[in-house]
């Protein structure tokens, strides 16, 4: 380990120790994990439905015209859940079947029972779960966490993936200029075990602004989102063990083999997976579009999805 790495684990350490040493912070954010069935009522309302796969209920909504005969699948980032594509569903949904489902570990899905959170086992629980709902081929379209399980589909099962659409997406070996609290503490394996109960909503918020563009964007209702999907039973625990698992550019050697049209987006204010990130893929995936807003972040399609959007359909409507 480098001297500046230790020196920020250190340091995280010992202001964690020094907050959760005084009593009335401990006492303030005291947050022990929400059974799934008390946040149903709030995050799962028509049109979710639930569908029983590899041992979990997943979180669906299935949506738009269902004699869609490519319909979009969309998958949400480290952290997220599908939820973040409201925006763009609400539009896309109008004229497309659009299919998003919250990832083991994430939102109201919770935890896999077997523990592997690595990019191999989302691409098949992505399989198989298109197998459950009857779906043969779709375009795929993901964002960070999300990219990386879709390009890594589109290259294992390509009968199964006709259009790529990557945000922000991971892959390729990069340094962060900003990583969110919540994911730093969690990676230190001294503090891990302190934060699991402790959930300061501010830190929530915190996370979450550090991932737009513009902070301002971010509102109580989307803190409340956050706050509650990350406190679902098993979701803490999971999240470490995904940190854990990380693969960093051990599969970028594989990104060359995409040979769907891609369509690759990007926040230039993306301080988490920097924009040359972006250029990466474009100049790897052979005949692939790049879009960059210069006023986004690591999240645009949730932070501005009336004018992301419009990138997308036109893309669909290309031949």
């Amino acid at each position: 380990m480098n001297r500046r790495k230790l020196w920020k684990q250190l340091v995280a350490i010992a202001v964690l120790v020094t907050l959760v040493g005084t009593g009335s912070f401990v006492v303030g954010n005291w947050q022990p994990d929400q059974p799934v069935e008390a946040l149903i009522g709030k995050w799962a309302q028509p049109p979710s439905t639930f569908v029983e796969l590899q041992g979990m209920n997943v979180h669906l909504r299935d949506e738009g015209p269902r004699d869609d005969p490519l319909p979009i699948v969309l998958l949400h980032g480290t952290g997220a859940s599908l939820h973040t594509w409201d925006g763009w569903v609400e539009v896309l949904s109008q004229e497309r079947r659009v299919i998003r489902f919250d990832l083991p570990g994430f939102g109201l899905t919770g935890p896999n029972a077997d523990g592997d959170y690595g990019v191999n086992r989302y691409t098949e629980f992505v399989a198989a779960m298109l197998d459950s709902i009857g779906v043969e081929k779709t375009v795929l379209g993901g964002n960070s966490l999300g990219g990386n399980i879709a390009w890594a589909t589109a290259v294992r099962y390509p009968e199964r993936v006709d259009k790529l659409v990557l945000l922000n997406a991971t892959g390729y070996d990069f340094k962060p200029e900003s990583v969110p609290i919540g994911f730093t503490l969690a990676r230190i394996p001294v503090v891990r075990n302190m934060i699991r109960n402790v959930m300061p909503r501010d830190a929530v918020r915190s996370s979450i602004e550090s991932v737009y563009g513009d902070p301002s964007r971010v509102t109580p209702e989307l803190v409340d989102l956050y706050f509650d999907i990350s406190t679902r039973e098993g979701n803490r625990t999971a999240l470490m063990q995904r940190l854990e698992q990380l693969e960093g550019g051990g599969m970028a050697h594989l990104i060359k083999e995409v040979s769907q049209p891609t369509l690759i987006l990007w926040g230039r204010k993306d301080r988490l997976v920097p924009v040359i990130n972006a250029e990466r893929f474009d100049a790897d995936i052979d005949g692939s579009e790049l879009v960059v807003w210069d006023d986004l972040g690591h999240v645009p399609h949730e932070e501005d999805p009336a004018r992301t959007v419009q990138a997308v359909q036109a893309f669909l409507e290309a031949d």
